[in-house]
Order: structure tokens, then sequence, then C-alpha cells
């Protein structure tokens, strides 16, 4: 007969059990704690607690520990903060989503297993995290980057460093604040228990909290909306769709028309006096799906809203070329000369606007009917000239791309616009998280930011990321302000993509001294 386990040895297998499962806990709470971070909530500080978290789940830990501590800590983040991609199509797509992103995560937390064993360790690892995100960026199918950190401190006081070095350093920063906050705590605990703990791992683990956010206050002169090529008054129309979901697509023309109507409402406000009359309007992403320039009846509504207003009309069209390519597209409507210039939406969304591996896809589910056609890829940076001000366009997916924001700047843009279309995406958070994203653009390149939307949040953000006026989900409204134009660049649009990729090599450096220690030591060991 077998004996049970007495008191003690029952004791020991709870602690076991406990030292297994702690880490994992505390990395998918530290995964949840960074998606409160977000917006809509304004909880921005509590970034650093949460890689803080993470830090304690995989410092001292093997690499395989730190993959799967890595992967859970990414489904406690981007489970919640992508859960709009399944809004209208079920869960399959989103779980699958979070399923491949969460394998960065994984990545990083293996590299930062590894790397806190080197002396600065905060350092590497925050620089790993961002180099994490940047290949997020780019794969698979040219890269997700939504749930950047950058993204979640719009609010915050980190915010200014956004126009030092863009969203990477922005992110860097926060991370290294989280990471040397633990460092900071642990080293702490081992001090008050009696050991001695050294002078220079204590400065830098303080570094690594007090740099970011001396960094932060000391990049705030590089933020401003002074207006240096003076002003224009623009007005954004939001003309609402007929119902939410996916199935505002079957009501094409009713979304022009609601465009339209609002355009016309807003010009009698203006004939009344009641506001200002703009010299420029823009219009959101799909407010034409109807093609203008193949359909009379579009091609007279979008003409009579241009006469109405009496100004020029940035109009997010759906359009098909004479060799059958389907574009989305930005047109320039003129009240006098009509369409004078277009702009093909370059960063397509995979799954949404073009369909990756269609016959496999095809095969496995049924939704993949709903992009019959994929759309063309443009190839050149949108900047119109309206009533004398050069408009930058990064049409609604292109906004969370560095690189597709920063080259409508490096043309010449004095404000930018980021159309988009919400609708399907209905009441949830992902509006709110677009609009922050907008909102960090606005503060890298120092730049007026308008963003139409269909269905909301429409949005007038000026250059220092404040929002100074905004509509309502799923209300038809329009939006006048006058705004300032600017010709500086900041050092983020000057330097380009030059401060990620620093970061990356620190991080690759970082490894490869890891691994370098790690040979040492078997080689000591083994001798």
């Amino acid at each position: 007969m077998t004996e049970e386990p007495g008191p003690p040895a029952t004791a020991a297998r709870e602690r076991r059990w406990t030292r297994r499962l702690a880490p994992v806990v505390v990395a998918a709470l530290s995964g949840l704690l960074l998606y409160t971070s977000f917006p809509p909530r304004t909880l921005w500080w509590l970034a650093p607690p949460a890689f803080a978290g993470f830090a304690w789940a995989v410092r001292g830990r093997s690499w395989k520990a730190g993959l799967g501590l890595g992967y859970v800590f990414g489904l406690g983040f981007l489970l919640p903060l992508l859960v709009w991609t399944g809004v209208e199509v079920g869960p399959v797509p989103w779980l699958a989503l979070v399923a491949i992103e969460a394998v960065f995560t994984a990545l990083v937390g293996a590299g930062a297993a590894a790397l806190s064993r080197l002396p600065g360790w905060p350092l590497w690892a925050a620089t790993l995290w961002i180099a994490g995100e940047a290949a997020r960026a780019r794969v698979p199918f040219d890269g997700f980057p939504w749930g950047k950190v950058a993204f979640g401190q719009a609010d915050g006081v980190f915010l200014p460093l956004a126009a030092l070095g863009g969203t990477p350093v922005l992110g860097f920063a926060v991370v290294l604040c989280g990471f040397g906050l633990y460092e900071a705590l642990r080293l702490g605990a081992v001090a008050r228990s009696g050991t001695a703990v050294r002078r220079g791992t204590a400065a830098v683990a303080a570094a690594a909290v007090a740099l970011p956010v001396g960094a932060a206050l000391a990049a705030r002169p590089l933020v401003s909306d002074a207006a240096e090529d003076g002003s224009v008054t623009v007005a954004a129309i939001q003309g609402n769709v007929p119902r939410l979901g996916l199935g505002f697509n079957d009501q094409r023309r009713a979304v022009l028309d609601n465009h339209v109507k609002e355009t016309e409402r807003l010009a009698s406000e203006v004939a009344r006096g009641r506001v200002p009359q703009p010299d420029l309007v823009l219009w959101p992403e799909n407010s034409s799906d109807i093609d203008p320039f193949r359909n009379a009846d579009a091609r007279r509504a979008v003409e009579r809203a241009v006469a109405a207003i009496g100004a020029p009309i940035s109009v997010g069209a759906v359009v098909t070329s004479d060799d059958g390519r389907l574009w989305n597209q930005q047109v320039l409507w003129d009240p006098e000369k009509g369409p004078v210039d277009t702009y093909d939406k370059r960063q397509i969304q995979p799954f949404g606007e073009y369909l990756p591996l269609r016959s496999i896809v095809t095969a496995v589910s049924s939704d993949a009917s709903m992009v019959r056609q994929d759309f063309s890829r443009g190839s050149e940076p949108g900047v119109f000239t309206m009533a004398g001000a050069r408009v930058g366009l990064a049409t609604c997916y292109e906004a969370a791309f560095d690189w597709a924001v920063r080259d409508t700047v490096n043309e010449g843009a004095q404000l930018l616009s980021v159309p988009s279309n919400n609708a399907t995406f209905g009441r949830s958070e992902m509006t709110h998280q677009q609009l922050a994203m907008s909102r960090v653009r606005a503060v890298e390149h120092s730049r007026t930011v308008v963003v139409p939307v269909t269905s909301g949040v429409s949005a007038v953000i000026m250059p220092d990321g404040r929002v100074v006026d905004r509509t309502e989900l799923f209300t038809a409204d329009s939006l006048v302000a006058e705004v300032p134009l600017r010709s500086d660049t900041t050092p983020a649009t000057r330097l380009g993509a030059l401060p990620e990729l620093l970061l990356v090599v620190v991080a690759a450096g970082g490894l490869g001294w890891a691994l370098l220690a790690r040979v040492r030591a078997r080689g000591t060991a083994a001798g």
C-alpha cells in the first residue's frame, strides 16, 4: 500500500508548482497591463510597470523558458488589443493573427532571458523589444505594426521623443524605463537583505529609469504648433454609413449620398455665417465606393458637393483602371477643373484589400469570398496641392507604418490627412487606437493631422498632438478648423529609419555578446 505524502512533501510540491506557475501568471498579467495602457484609456503610465513585470518573469531563466513566457506575455497583450479584428468575421481570424504576432514577443522573451545575464541588461533587452517590433512591422505579408508601444503613449510624458527619433525611440524609452524600474526594485531588495550591490550596477539601473524621462523632458522644445507657412481652414466630412459592420459595403450609394449631404449641410452653415468658409475639404476613405470616373451619376453627386462648398475636396474612391485593376484612391476634385490629381494607397491591408495565399485561404475559409479581387498597390507618395497648401495623404492602415507617413513629409507635405473607414469594426476600440497613431505622427513630424473617417472618430490634431476637435462614432458630422502649415522637419523626419536600425544593431550586438559569454562559460566548465 502506497503511503500518502506527508505535510513536508506536500508543501515542497506546492512550492515547486508556485515557482513554475508564478512567472507564467505574471507574464500574462503584465501583457494585460500593457494592453490597459492603450487607448481609449489614458493610462499610458501603466506601460513601464508592465515591462517591469515582464522583466521579473524572464530574468535569469533559460532561453526556452523565456520563449514560452514571451509568448504568454504577447497573448496577454494582443488578445484583447486586437479583438476588433474578429468583430464581423468571427474569432478564427482574430486568434490566428494573435497566434502569429505573439511569436515575435516569444522571440523577444527568449532573447531577453539570455541578455539578462549581461551587465546593463535593461538596455540590451529594451533594444531587443524594438528589434522585435521592427520585424513585426515587416513580416509576414508586409508586416503588422499595430500595437507598437509608441502608439500607447499619445497622452504620455514620453511623447516628445517621437519628434527626436520616431516611434522606435519613443517605444525604446518606455520599455527601457520599465526594465530599469524592475532592476532598480530588485537591487533595492538585494541591498535591504544585507548583500552589497555594486555602485556601477545600481547606477545603470537608476539611469535606465531616469534617462528616458529626462530625455523626454529635454525633447519638449522640438514640439511646436507655430504656423511657419501661414494657416488654412480645413473641413473634415464624416457622412456616416447606413449600418454597422461589413454590410455597409452593400450600401455604397447611400454612403456617397451621406457625404454629399453632409458637405451640402456644411455649405449652408457657411452661407449663414455660422462657420468659416473652408479652404479645403477632406472626405474619408471609401466615401465613394462607386467609381466616379465610370459612373456618371456618382460623378454628378461629387461635383454637386464640390460646387456647394466652393473648395477642393479630396475624395476617397474605389477606382477601376482601364486594364481592370482595382485601386483604393484619393481623388483631388477641384471646383473648376474637376479631378486633377490622384493618390493610390501603397500599404494595402492583407486579407482585407488583398488575399495572400489565395488558393489555400479559399480552400479553408468561406470568408475569403469577400475579397473577390485584390486591390493594386500604389508606388508614389501622395501630396495634393489644395488652396496653396501641400496636403500629405496616408490612407487608414498606412498610418501604422513609419515609412508611409514619413515619405509624404519628405515630399513637402505641410499638413497630413489620414482618410479612414472604420465602419467594419463597429464600436470597438480600433478607431481610438488608430486615432492615437495619428496623434503620435503629428508630433513625430510636427504636422497638423486631419483624420476624416466615414463613421468616426474623425478629428483635427495639432502638431503637438492635441486633439482640438473630434466627432462621435456613427453620426453624420463635420469639423472645421484653422490649422497651421509647417515646413520645418523634426530630427525624426530627417533621420528616417536610422534610429530603428541602430537599435536593431545594438540588440544584435547584445545577443552576440550573450552567446559568446555562454560559449565561454561552457568551455570553462568543461575545462
